[in-house]
């Protein structure tokens, strides 16, 4: 039983995966003996296997598990933690923005006492498209889902085996690795580590992939969009009470009253919107729930390597 996994999702990145094993190896040498490192390709279409196929033939502390297709950064993190056997657990990205090296300073703190340590990027290194996108995403699902999230923390961290246990009990369709282990409560801190620029490529998340990742996690972890809504309802049936207690009173004491043809249309086209946004907002609730009682598997494997025991509930035979 090794003492320390790292688990890793990797998409398109035959670039990095030989300069970050080599640096994971120093720097878990320099921790235990005892460590396991996992790599869980995620569709990749470049040699992004072939070198994990490399890698674990010439080190048997590599493993690998290369999925169907693509089924997303947070179901192949799901995937490594389902595989994973270490008391210790790291999960990082393979694009070595988070550095290697700082897996001892995370390992350092848990020892202390927490179950999990986040790793805080002091200053990042991205684009401005990039920092704005996750800080506007963090800040709304910060607001709908009433838990405090910082667009400096990421994915990578350090957990303990019982973080991940419980994780593995969940059941969620949508995963977002980040949102499930905050809400399991473990005691929990948070470190500074230094960012370091993209070395090769760019980030595979375009804006159509943020906004519908955003839109997913916002409806499955929060019930507060319908809460707005219901308030929206609520102030426009009272506003359209007192203009129409206005209106009569204009009438009866005035004698004066309002042609309303543009009125009333805009009023019409004002209730109709928001009664299809309620149904669209509705439709989408709907169908998670609908995802979630088929009861599908959250991944299909294709192929692994390292691995001392298939699994037959994440291998094709």
């Amino acid at each position: 039983m090794p003492h320390l996994s790292v688990v890793i999702p990797v998409f398109q990145g035959e670039n990095t995966l030989t300069d970050l094993y080599l640096r994971l190896k120093k720097t878990l040498l320099a921790i235990t003996p005892d460590y396991e490192i996992i790599l869980i390709d995620d569709g990749s279409t470049d040699l992004s296997w072939t070198t994990i196929e490399n890698l674990a033939k010439k080190d048997k502390k590599v493993k690998g598990l290369k999925f169907v297709r693509n089924f997303g950064q947070h179901v192949a993190i799901t995937a490594g933690l389902d595989l994973c056997n270490g008391d210790y657990v790291v999960v990082m990205d393979c694009d070595l923005q988070d550095p290697p090296e700082e897996i001892e300073n995370l390992y350092k703190k848990i020892k202390t006492g927490y179950h999990v340590v986040l790793a805080k990027r002091k200053e990042r290194k991205d684009h401005f498209f990039k920092k704005l996108s996750s800080y506007l995403f963090y800040k709304v699902l910060s607001f709908l889902s009433g838990k405090k999230y910082d667009s400096q923390v990421g994915c990578f961290r350090i957990i303990s085996s019982q973080v991940v246990k419980n994780y593995r009990l969940m059941k969620d369709q949508v995963r977002f690795f980040i949102s499930l282990v905050e809400w399991m409560g473990f005691p929990t801190t948070t470190i500074d580590i230094i960012h370091s620029p993209r070395s090769q490529g760019r980030s595979t998340y375009s804006f159509r992939k943020l906004l519908r990742l955003a839109v997913d996690i916002i409806i499955s972890n929060s019930e507060k969009p319908l809460q707005l809504l219901i308030g929206l309802g609520f102030i426009t049936s009272s506003s359209s009470f007192i203009a129409a207690i206005w209106i009569a009173t204009r009438k009866i004491l005035f004698n004066f009253s309002i042609p309303g043809w543009s009125s009333l249309i805009i009023s019409i086209f004002f209730m109709g919107g928001l009664i299809l946004l309620n149904l669209g907002l509705l439709g989408s609730y709907i169908l998670k729930i609908f995802e979630q009682v088929k009861n599908r598997p959250l991944y299909i494997a294709l192929q692994e390597v390292g691995f001392d025991k298939k699994k037959e509930t994440t291998i094709i035979q």
